[in-house]
């Protein structure tokens, strides 16, 4: 016979009775103990609510300074604009989720049982938010194959402004009267966008309509003429009008900056002298300029286009329409021009071209009156008769 011996009980805790081990300690104490033990719990838990408190304010500051440092990384080392917001604030979301999880801790909160409730939660409003996370590949798509940056004027979904922010989940751009739009970015990466700033140079074209008769040989050369004397028109390459241009920003900046009268043993004449408290002072607003503008300079994408071919003014008639001839006038400017150029040469075509015996004419019908036989005419006073 196998003699069998007997092992001993273990007991497993069971989880539900912890939630009365409190209730049940203070039953045995009288009542100053029990007092005593209740004040005693709430002097910790405030305890650990301070201690919470501090490191959620000084969470909050280290999170900033990570967030002011990475702003300045990105920058020096030339990274997009566009690319620069998308990664700010993803590393904003992270920290923050951090500093959260790092506070439940403290409070006495299990921080596996937390993490498992986060990711069972984010499975499920993974799950019903599947639109959110499209929008989130789509900011991925944007942000690497680049159809617009921060500081482009687009024209998509229905909407058309300068792009003024590409966050994770969204695009914000500002429309020319000043209204916010925030566009999906999962609609963006999979519609059609017509990104105006993409190259430095637009072809302006105008449809003007002269009166039937009117010499058109003479209308050509007034409508060259016009734009010739322009110089925001491009005349020759495109190469040589983006040199001019460069040429007049120079002196219209050695204009607006004009340089003191300084000796020649003075070099330094025309650094402005700070003390050491002028210095500490406006230290960091310089930094922020100089941040701003190397963020301005890296708003312009350079062109894609050929410069160096060809691009002079062309007029023809475009189409011989009912009550006009129709000319087509096109002519080629930088895209910053575009707008003022188009508009400007529409009141000189409004006022030239009158002055010069050239009509606009308006939507009209010439009626022709056939011959009537002499024993079908009618007096008025017959027909008011009958």
């Amino acid at each position: 016979m196998i003699q069998t011996q007997d092992l001993p009980i273990v007991e497993i805790p069971d989880k539900t009775d912890s939630a009365h081990q409190g209730w049940d300690a203070l039953k045995g104490l009288s009542f100053d103990d029990a007092i005593t033990t209740i004040a005693n719990g709430a002097v910790q838990f405030a305890f650990k609510l301070l201690i919470a408190a501090f490191v959620f304010y000084l969470g909050k500051f280290i999170i900033r300074k990570i967030f002011e440092i990475t702003h300045r990384i990105l920058i020096a080392n030339d990274v997009d604009a566009s690319l620069m917001t998308f990664i700010q604030s993803l590393v904003k979301i992270v920290l923050y989720f951090i500093l959260i999880v790092t506070i439940v801790g403290i409070l006495g909160i299990e921080t596996s049982s937390f993490l498992a409730l986060f990711a069972s939660a984010g499975v499920a409003i993974g799950m019903a938010l599947s639109g959110t996370l499209q929008n989130f590949a789509g900011g991925v798509l944007i942000l690497l194959l680049k159809p617009y940056k921060v500081g482009d004027y687009i024209e998509a979904q229905g909407f058309a402004g300068y792009v003024k922010e590409i966050q994770i989940f969204h695009t914000v751009i500002n429309t020319m009267d000043n209204k916010t739009i925030i566009i999906p970015n999962g609609g963006l990466s999979t519609g059609s966008i017509n990104n105006y700033s993409f190259e430095l140079y637009r072809r302006v074209d105008w449809k003007i309509g002269l009166s039937y008769g009117c010499d058109y040989r003479g209308a050509k050369e007034i409508f060259m003429e016009l734009l010739k004397e322009d110089p925001r028109v491009v005349l020759g390459t495109l190469q040589e009008d983006l040199d001019r241009r460069k040429a007049l920003l120079a002196e219209q900046l050695k204009t607006e900056e004009p340089e003191k009268d300084c000796p020649p043993e003075d070099p330094d004449c025309n650094e402005v002298k700070e003390n050491i408290w002028q210095r500490l002072l406006h230290r960091k607003r310089r930094k922020q300029e100089e941040l701003k503008k190397k963020l301005q300079k890296k708003t312009k994408l350079p062109s894609t286009t050929n410069l160096n071919v060809e691009k002079p003014p062309f007029v023809a008639i475009y189409e011989l329409a009912d009550s006009s001839v129709v000319f087509t006038v096109r002519a080629w400017t930088h895209n910053e021009d575009f707008w003022n150029l188009y508009f400007d040469m529409l009141e000189k075509f409004y006022d030239e071209l009158p002055k010069r015996g050239y009509g606009f004419p308006f939507p009209q019908m010439d009626v022709h009156l056939a011959d009537v036989p002499q024993d079908m005419k009618l007096s008025i006073s017959e027909l008011t008769a009958k």
